[in-house]
């Protein structure tokens, strides 16, 4: 089986998934975009990412059955409690394509990344 190539931006990677999850990484992507708009967009471990100021900011990507945002261990520890009903390990939080996270979540998620990274 031929390995598809890495996607060189996030629309060449966004085109090649299905409909529904096109759909929600579209919205998680303008919401990322709306908490950090500095961020510039980049594929990192052959995925969708943001930098911010040169670092790391966020990963998200979409898998067999779901899709996932890696905001880090920081995040997704601070806002455990309104992250009850997705599945989480340490820095992943993994959602159905039908249910998007909610807008004001990855705000939270996304500043609460912003505020762990060091100053330059």
């Amino acid at each position: 089986m031929k390995k598809k190539a890495t996607p060189k931006s996030i629309d060449q990677y966004l085109s090649r998934l299905p409909d529904d999850k096109r759909r929600a990484l579209t919205k998680l992507r303008k919401d990322i975009k709306a908490a950090a708009p500095r961020a510039e967009e980049c594929i990192s471990y052959q995925i969708p990412a943001f930098r911010l100021d040169g670092r790391m900011l966020v990963w998200f990507h979409a898998a067999a059955t779901h899709c996932s945002f890696f905001p880090g261990a920081h995040p997704v520890a601070v806002w455990r409690n309104a992250l009850k009903k997705y599945s989480t390990s340490k820095g992943t939080i993994r959602f159905p394509p039908d249910k998007p996270l909610p807008s004001a979540l990855v705000k939270r998620l996304v500043n609460a990344r912003i505020a762990e990274l060091p100053d330059k």
